[in-house]
C-alpha cells in the first residue's frame, strides 16, 4: 500500500497544515522526571509543529521507564497511538525524542502515517527561516547530514514520502535514487561553501576590529524577547513574533552607549533544549560572532514557568561553543518580560537581584515597554570599559588630522578647550590598541585611576 503524500487532507506540497499529533515520550529516572516540567516540554514541542503551521489536532505526554530499541514505546503504547491517529484523522505524528532511523520507520510502519522525531522538526523549522545563502547552506548541510543513514540503508514505502531538503512533504521518488556518495559530495561541496562564508566573515570581523566598535551579541533560549529587544535598542524593525525560532540568520546594527562610545549589536538564533549536535556544527560559523563578541547579553524570558531550565540549557550549548571559565565574565544575564510579572512576583525577583553580587548582577528589563534599558545599556558599557586605557593629552586645535584619527580609533570622553587654543582630551582605547596611540600621540598619559566611567 502507498503511503499518502501529504497533498491530501488539505496540507499543501511543504506540510504546512497538516493534521498533526504530538507525542511527548519523557524518560523518567527513579520515578522523577528530568528538572524541565513535563508539561513544559510538551508546551514546547507543541509549538515547534505550530511555528512551521501544522495543525495539532491532538497532544499526549507519556512517562517511560525505558526506551525500547524497536519503537522507543511499549507495544501498548504504540497500539494506543495507533487508534489515536485513527481517531484525530492525523496525516503526521510528531514525536518530541530523539529516533533511530530504525524506531521512525516501525513507528512509520505501526500507524501508517509519517513520524518526524525533535531534530527532524527543528530542522524543518530552520529550513522555512533561512533567509540569507549563508543560512540556506548550513541548514541544508544539517538536513544531510540528519537523513544521510534514513536515505540509504532501509527504504521503506512510507520513507519515499519523507527526506531531502524538507521532511514533511517529501521529494517523491527521486530521493530513492539518492546513494551516500552523492550525499557526501553535496556535503563536501556546502562545506567547501561555507569555508567561503567563514573567511568572508573573518574579513568583515577584521574590518569591524580596525575600528572601535566593541560587538554585543544577543543570545538566549527562543521566545526569550531577543528580537524584541534587538529592535527596541537599535530602532530595527527584525521580525519579531510570539513565535518558536521567529528569527534563524544574524543581524547585526551600530548603536550609541550613554557616553558615546559605538557597539555593533548581534542578534542571533534562539537556542533550545537538544538542539540538534549537527546544528550547533553547521551553524559553527554564524556562532563565532558569540564566541568573539565583546559582550554577551544572555537574555532570560523570566515570566516562563521553565526559565531555570532553560537557562542551563542555554549554559550548556554556550559551554560548548566554549564560553567558560574566564570567558563568563562576558556574559551578562538580561532578565527579560518583567511586564508580564506580577506586582508581587516582580517585588521578589528584584529583592533576589539585590542580594546577587554587583559584577554577577542581572539586569531586569521589560523589551516591549523599554523599561530597564537604560539601565542595560549603562551596565553594558561599564563592562566594555573596564579592560580599556584611558589616556589624556593636549592639542593643537589646527590638528584636524590627529583629532580625526582620534575620533575614529578611540572612545573620546572629554573634550576641553584651552585657553592658549589648543584642546584637551581624554580618551579610552582597547588595551592592544594603546601602543599605537602611544607612537602617534607621545604627549598622551595614561591615566592609572582608569574605572568604568568617565
Amino acid at each position: 500500500m502507498k503511503a499518502d503524500s501529504g497533498a491530501d487532507n488539505g496540507t499543501t506540497p511543504n506540510g504546512a497544515g497538516a493534521r498533526v499529533l504530538v507525542i511527548g515520550p519523557y524518560v523518567t529516572q527513579g520515578g522523577a522526571a528530568r528538572a524541565r516540567d513535563t508539561a513544559a516540554r510538551l508546551m514546547e514541542a507543541v509549538g515547534l509543529a505550530e511555528a512551521i503551521e501544522l495543525d495539532v489536532v491532538g497532544q499526549l505526554p507519556i512517562s517511560l521507564n525505558e526506551v525500547r530499541p524497536a519503537t522507543y514505546l511499549g507495544k501498548g503504547k504504540v497500539e494506543e497511538i495507533g487508534e489515536l491517529v485513527k481517531s484525530k484523522d492525523a496525516a503526521l505524528v510528531s514525536m518530541d525524542c530523539q529516533l533511530s532511523p530504525v524506531q521512525q520507520r516501525n513507528l512509520e510502519r505501526a500507524w501508517d502515517v509519517k513520524v518526524i522525531d525533535r531534530t527532524g522538526l527543528i530542522l524543518e523549522i530552520f529550513g522555512e527561516r533561512a533567509r540569507t545563502k549563508e543560512g540556506a547552506l548550513q541548514v541544508e548541510l544539517a538536513h544531510l547530514a540528519y537523513q544521510k543513514s534514513r536515505l540509504v540503508r532501509s527504504w521503506t514505502h512510507l520513507e519515499r514520502q519523507r527526506g531531502g531538503f524538507g521532511f514533511l512533504g517529501g521529494p517523491g521518488e527521486t530521493q530513492i535514487e539518492t546513494d551516500r556518495r552523492l550525499i557526501e559530495e553535496r556535503m563536501r561541496r556546502i562545506e567547501h561553501d561555507l569555508d567561503k562564508v567563514k573567511r568572508t566573515r573573518a574579513l568583515h570581523r577584521k574590518t569591524r576590529r580596525d575600528v572601535p566598535y566593541p560587538v554585543v551579541a544577543l543570545v538566549g533560549y527562543t521566545n526569550a524577547g531577543k528580537s524584541t529587544l534587538f529592535n527596541r535598542l537599535t530602532k530595527a524593525e527584525v521580525l519579531a513574533q510570539d513565535m518558536l525560532f521567529a528569527t534563524l540568520d544574524p543581524t547585526l546594527r551600530q548603536i550609541k552607549l550613554p557616553h558615546g562610545a559605538r557597539i555593533l549589536l548581534s542578534d542571533t538564533v534562539g537556542f533550545i533544549s537538544d538542539l540538534p549536535t549537527m546544528l550547533v556544527s553547521a551553524f559553527r560559523a554564524t556562532l563565532e560572532e558569540v564566541t568573539l563578541a565583546d559582550v554577551v547579553l544572555h537574555v532570560r524570558d523570566v515570566a516562563h514557568e521553565d526559565w531555570e531550565a532553560q537557562a542551563k540549557d542555554v549554559e550548556s550549548i554556550l559551554s560548548e561553543l566554549g564560553l567558560k571559565g574566564e570567558a563568563e565574565g562576558r556574559i551578562l544575564e538580561v532578565w527579560n518580560k518583567i511586564d508580564a510579572l506580577d506586582p508581587e512576583r516582580l517585588s521578589a525577583l528584584q529583592l533576589a537581584v539585590s542580594g546577587i553580587e554587583p559584577q554577577r548582577r542581572p539586569t531586569l528589563v521589560s523589551a516591549l515597554t523599554g523599561q530597564g534599558l537604560d539601565a542595560l545599556l549603562a551596565r553594558i558599557e561599564s563592562t566594555l570599559a573596564a579592560g580599556r586605557v584611558r589616556f589624556e593629552m593636549d592639542l593643537d586645535v589646527a590638528d584636524g588630522e590627529g583629532l580625526a584619527w582620534l575620533h575614529a580609533h578611540t572612545e573620546v570622553l572629554e573634550r576641553e578647550a584651552l585657553p592658549e587654543g589648543g584642546v584637551h582630551l581624554v580618551v579610552r582605547i582597547d588595551p592592544e590598541r594603546s601602543e599605537g596611540l602611544a607612537r602617534r600621540f607621545p604627549q598622551a598619559e595614561i591615566i592609572r585611576e582608569a574605572g568604568a566611567g568617565r
